[in-house]
């Protein structure tokens, strides 16, 4: 005889219910400081600034990667590239004061999601690191916002380039190698030549010996 199945409705327990419900809180809280680490925003003086790097916030060495910032000043208005002498330098991090930068990318005016012309910049980092990205201005016009200068620390992983370049030989040591190669042969025959010359000049002074 079989056991009689209940077909009645699934029921949870008070207790698990909270635990699901902490659990989708748990991950909201997760993805909201990821997004929040990602795109800090700075401030200097009246003038506030976002970074976002292509593609999502994770540069690798030795690809290009581009960098923008949603730049706005106090109230929410954007301030475009046209609007603003601004200058980039990135620095490879520890850096001392007044050490100069290691790169200076030329910024361009780009749109990216809602903004319109603000800053941009492709970035090639040279190697796997922290990198601090120093962006300053002044207004083009003179008193619709103050100087600043923003400072961002990225970090940077290793790139397919990086990991090429260091397990393909280079192409000194591919020339050496040919060379050595074929260097080898030629001393060898010139070590027989030699052999053979000291064995006719002996063979020639015993005969006069005798």
């Amino acid at each position: 005889m079989f056991l009689p199945i209940n077909r009645g409705k699934l029921t949870i327990s008070p207790a698990h219910k909270i635990k699901y419900l902490l659990l989708v809180l748990f991950g909201l809280i997760v993805t909201t400081n990821t997004q929040v680490l990602a795109h800090t925003v700075k401030i200097s003086a009246d003038v506030g600034a976002t970074i976002h790097i292509e593609p999502n916030d994770n540069p690798r060495a030795g690809e290009v990667t581009q960098a923008w910032f949603a730049l706005t000043r106090k109230g929410g208005k954007v301030i475009p590239l046209k609007d603003c002498n601004c200058q980039l330098a990135i620095y490879a991090e520890p850096h001392a004061v007044g050490e100069p930068a290691l790169l200076e990318p030329p910024l361009q005016p780009i749109q990216a999601e809602r903004y319109q012309g603000i800053p941009g910049a492709e970035v090639t980092f040279p190697k796997p690191g922290a990198y601090q990205l120093q962006l300053s201005g002044k207004p083009v016009t003179e008193g619709s916002f103050k100087p600043f200068e923003l400072k961002f620390v990225v970090t940077v992983a290793t790139g397919k380039n990086i990991d090429t370049l260091q397990s393909r030989p280079s192409v000194n040591e591919n020339q050496q190698g040919t060379t050595i190669g074929l260097a080898q042969p030629l001393i060898w025959l010139g070590i027989l030549l030699l052999s053979g010359g000291i064995l006719v000049f002996l063979v020639q002074t015993m005969k006069k010996n005798n």
